[in-house]
């Protein structure tokens, strides 16, 4: 290089570096926050968001904005439930969340529906499924449309003529917070799905919780478990009771946190895959 042109190459390469790693520094930013995501946690019946505020609690510290709906009659607003009776419905506990959203004005949502939240969660992804980037069902009900929760989970026969389903482990003695009474109606009523077009595009993941010591086949949610593999839906396996949430929130959130980011791998068939957890 001929003398007099080494300042002048000197002065290029100092002016650019600071460009390039600036470059560097908002490519890195952005990786870090496209991992933080907006989640919607959905309970099941009996329970109330007051369920997974240890799961809020961790996803929180790593980040995420976390929301945790309860349903109406449910949790902190049992009250409610004295007060619509027979007027809390599937299409109500589905409007619940979907206000939530909408209100809220969120997006890219990972919707997660435990359990009964699986109806739910279904019905809201079918409403608006612009908003939502990642579905999670946590050892939930798949329905098909037309099905209610007595269908889908094959006890088409329970007696719903009462106006709350009332479990055993239900005392009306029990500390705060705790299981409540759960509304017949939600259990009875069909679910109605009219944009399955554009919901069936959602990425979604299928964690089917089983208990040690069993298989997969004795699970009571494993006929979702398989409705979900034959969607094609990422399906995992983790040991454990059905309230994971509550017995092994670190190994839930984990597999919450690691879900959305498999998105663009669920876009092509051979990106789709079962995995079972060992044990913890």
């Amino acid at each position: 290089m001929r003398p007099s042109l080494i300042p002048l190459t000197l002065a290029l390469l100092l002016a650019t570096a600071p460009v390039s790693r600036a470059a560097d520094a908002t490519t890195n930013s952005t990786s870090v926050t496209d991992r933080k995501f907006t989640y919607v946690l959905v309970h099941g019946a009996w329970g109330g968001g007051w369920a997974f505020r240890e799961v809020e609690r961790m996803l929180r510290a790593d980040g995420h904005t976390v929301y945790r709906p309860t349903l109406t009659g449910q949790g902190e607003k049992v009250h409610l439930a004295s007060l619509l009776t027979t007027n809390i419905d599937l299409n109500l506990h589905i409007t619940d969340v979907e206000n939530v959203i909408r209100w809220d004005n969120l997006s890219n949502v990972v919707l997660v529906g435990h359990s009964y939240g699986g109806m739910v969660v279904t019905g809201v992804a079918d409403r608006v499924p612009d908003r939502i980037k990642h579905v999670i069902y946590l050892d939930a009900i798949v329905p098909e449309d037309g099905e209610s929760v007595n269908k889908a989970i094959g006890n088409a026969n329970r007696d719903t003529t009462n106006a709350f389903l009332i479990p055993p482990w239900i005392k009306g003695n029990e500390p705060i917070p705790h299981d409540v009474p759960h509304p017949a109606r939600t259990f009875s009523q069909p679910i109605s799905l009219k944009n399955q077009a554009a919901a069936q595009k959602i990425p979604t993941t299928y964690i089917l919780t089983v208990d040690k010591g069993r298989e997969p086949q004795q699970d009571t949610f494993f006929k979702s478990y398989e409705r979900a593999k034959a969607r094609g839906w990422t399906t995992e396996i983790m040991e454990g009771d059905h309230n994971v949430e509550s017995s092994k929130p670190k190994e839930l959130v984990e597999l919450l946190e690691n879900a959305p980011l498999e998105s663009n791998s669920q876009k092509s068939k051979e990106g789709r895959r079962t995995r079972r957890r060992p044990t913890m």
